[in-house]
Formats: structure tokens, sequence, C-alpha cells
């Protein structure tokens, strides 16, 4: 059977779209790029605006239209708001995706024996609402140097603007020996880069009574690990960080000096009708001490431009803070609509073109940060781990994720191999590096 996969969404649905590939491939299945050939397309929906939902309604749609003969499979989050009322023929939920080849095999066979009529067998179970944390083992990522590892699921914040702590359910963890297991297994097969991330990683732990320590244990076993060179970390919040795991972060020295820290605003107005649980100044000191430990760091953000109530003075009030705080980049997005929401029921909500014209302002100072951010890195030296070769020499990620090319690598570079890179110059969001020492 070909297997043709879509997702849509965060970095922890493409981790179980790798996990699902690879246990399709290790039932002796294809996969293809091409959806016109595949005798089965799955699409990992996404949920977390309407649009969201939309585009995962629209995809499904599609792959049925182009290829009336496949099998069509929904699963993921809007599946499992929808309870399984999806236009496919296979649906599942957040929870079960594990089953997915099962199900496959076993709804193809059924089809051929019983020569059903395809566009009735519609196989719609209850979505699961249990907080089970449900493993795929080892997921081996199709960006060959750098893989990711899921080590929780769900969240317990209740943003008033976000979905997902009902389409994933309450925080659940990953058992502590699998995921350092899956870490060998990954340095075993020629990875030396690792991820670390989940729905909510800083609440790793939570609820098995533990405090965010927890990760950072992680984190330690990951350390010494023999072959794995560099760690990074996913989204972290603010209110999870103590004095104490920060100071510890600095004792994990594969771990790389970039960090990902929600924000959604600077207007701490804002913050409190978003149901963020921390004030700007909280925000700012939590940074200060980041930069304490880790002077070069690169930090990035999420910002919500046009969340309801959103005044000029609250948008420039954010603008200003991002500014202030010299972020490496900044993740936008035009505040959307989610029924079910506490936000969808706000009054004065921020109309279409101010959310775009706020959006596209905030992303004109991403860009300006962004190329200060890569100026700010010539003449330092770095490890860079090779993902890729051309003419144009060696190619890879600074420890503070950065695209770095490095223009006299030599002909025998190949991908996974380690230099030591000297940053002589930097354009736009990347730059330009020689190897150390020549």
């Amino acid at each position: 059977m070909k297997v043709y996969f879509l997702t849509l969404g965060c970095r922890v649905n493409q981790y179980e779209t790798d996990a699902m590939r690879n246990l399709f491939i290790e039932k002796g299945h294809q996969v293809t790029d091409d959806p016109s050939c595949a005798d089965c397309c799955i699409v990992n929906t996404c949920t977390v605006t309407q649009e969201a939902d939309r585009k995962s309604r629209q995809s499904l749609r599609k792959m049925a239209r182009a290829n009336p003969s496949a099998i069509v499979v929904a699963m993921g989050c809007m599946s499992e708001m929808s309870n399984g009322s999806v236009d496919a023929d296979i649906v599942l939920g957040t929870k079960d995706k594990n089953t997915v080849v099962e199900r496959v095999e076993s709804f193809a066979a059924q089809r051929g024996n019983d020569a059903l009529i395809h566009s009735c067998q519609h196989v719609r179970p209850e979505v699961s609402g249990s907080d089970v944390y449900h493993d795929f083992g080892t997921v081996l990522s199709p960006e060959g140097t750098r893989a990711y590892i899921k080590i929780e699921d769900g969240c317990n914040m209740f943003c008033t603007y976000c979905i997902i702590p009902y389409a994933r359910g309450r925080v659940c963890s990953r058992p502590y020996e699998d995921i350092i297991k899956e870490a060998r297994s990954l340095v075993d097969s020629g990875y030396k880069e690792v991820v670390v991330t989940g729905i909510h990683t800083c609440s790793y732990g939570k609820d098995r009574g533990e405090d965010i320590m927890s990760l950072y244990r992680v984190l330690e076993a990951l350390n010494s690990i023999d072959g794995l060179v560099n760690i990074r970390l996913a989204s972290l919040e603010p209110i999870s960080l103590t004095d104490g795991f920060i100071s510890a972060l600095g004792s994990i020295d594969k771990l790389c000096p970039q960090f990902h820290l929600s924000l959604q605003s600077g207007s701490d107005t804002v913050l409190k009708r978003m149901g963020r649980r921390y004030t700007s100044a909280g925000y700012e000191e939590r940074v200060a001490r980041l930069r304490a430990v880790f002077p070069d760091m690169a930090l990035t953000t999420d910002v919500i431009a046009g969340f309801p109530g959103e005044t000029e003075e609250e948008h420039r009030t954010t603008c200003e803070f991002v500014k202030r705080l010299k972020f490496a980049k900044l993740h936008v997005f035009p505040y959307s609509v989610r029924e079910g929401t506490a936000a969808a029921g706000m009054k004065d909500q921020v109309s279409q073109e101010v959310k775009k014209r706020r959006a596209l302002e905030l992303i004109d100072i991403s860009n300006e940060l962004e190329a200060g951010f890569a100026g700010s890195l010539e003449g330092m030296t770095c490890r860079v781990i090779v993902e890729k070769t051309g003419v144009d020499g060696a190619e890879g990620y600074t420890p503070w994720h950065v695209r770095c090319v490095i223009k006299d690598a030599g002909a025998d570079v190949r991908s996974g191999d380690i230099l030591t890179a000297r940053i002589v110059s930097s354009e736009g969001s990347s730059v330009t590096a020689s190897v150390a020492g020549e």
C-alpha cells in the first residue's frame, strides 16, 4: 500500500506524522509524496484557529476529490474537537493515532472482502478523552541530522484564546526511561541533535506531582549521551521558569543558547484578557535571568496581533516591549476567532483590516530584530552540524538557530559532519562563515 501524509499545525503534529510514517514503513508499506497515486491519504489536522479548522476540512475534501479510490484518514486535533464528524473514511482523535496502521489495514481488507462501496464506509469512532500518553517508540525524522523527542502531551493552562487543552486534554507525561531510550536510539541512527518538545513542555512531570526540575533531569540525562552534540528546547512558559531551573540549565553544556519564550502581548491589560498568568515586568525579569546565565542567547517568541479589545496604545506598548527585549525573531499571528474559547465571545473584536496592519508592523519589527541579531554574531566562533552541501558550501545552523553557510568547508564535507566555524558576515537573518583557523 502507498501512503501519503499531509501535516497541518505544530511541531508536535509533525513529530506524530513522522512516527506514523515509520509505523507504516515497518509494516511493509510505502510512503509517497504524490497523493494522486496513493492508496491511503492521511491528513494530520489542526484546530488552533477557525482558519486551521477550515484548511483541515478543505484538505480532506481535496484528497477525496483528487483520488476517489484512496482511503482518506483524518486524525489529530480537528478530528478530536469534531468528535468524529469529519468527511473521511477513518477518523482518529489525538489519543489513538498509534492505531492508524491497524485501522487502515482493517478498513482496506473489509472493503476488498465485502466489495462495499468506498463512499459508504466511514469509520467514525468516538474520539478518546483520556489523558494517557501513547508512545510511538523511536521516531526517525526526515531532517537527517536533527530529530524531535516528544516528552508530554496536553495543557492545563486554558488561555482564553486557545482550544488546545480541549483538543489535547490535560498534561500527561512520557516515562523518563522511554525518553532516554529514544534519544539513545536516535544517536545510534546517526542523529546529532535532538529538540525536546511537547504541547506544554514546561509541565513535564506535573501530572505526577513533580516540578520543572523534572524537565531538567531529562536534559541532564540527554547531556550524558555519547554522540549527541546539540540539545534544543521547544517553547517555554515564563511562569514556569524558576531561578533554580534557569541556573541548572547553565550546567547542560550541550544545550543550545536558543530559547522560545511565549509572550503573546507586551501589554499587561491584554495579557490579563488572554488569561496569561504573568505581567510584562515578570516576563522581562525572567528574560534578564536567562541572559545572566546565557549572555549571547537567541530569544524568540509568539505575538498575537489584534486580540479582542486591543487598542492602538496596547499595540504600541507591545511593539516597544519587543524592541526593548531585543528578540532574535517574532512569530506573529493575527488573532483568529476560535469557537469554544472565551475570547470568541469577547466584545470589541478588532477588524480584519486593523489586525492585518498591526501584524505587518510587528513582522517589520521582527525582520529588523532578526537582521540585528544575525549581525551581532559576526566574529563569533561556533559549532555547526552540516545539514547539506552544495556549490555555495556547507549549510547548517548555529547554536542560536541562525542559518549558516560555510564557504570554505571543502569538497569532502558531508551531512552530519561537525565543523567549527567563524562567522564573518551576515545578510538578513542568515550568516556566512569560514572554517575556524583557516
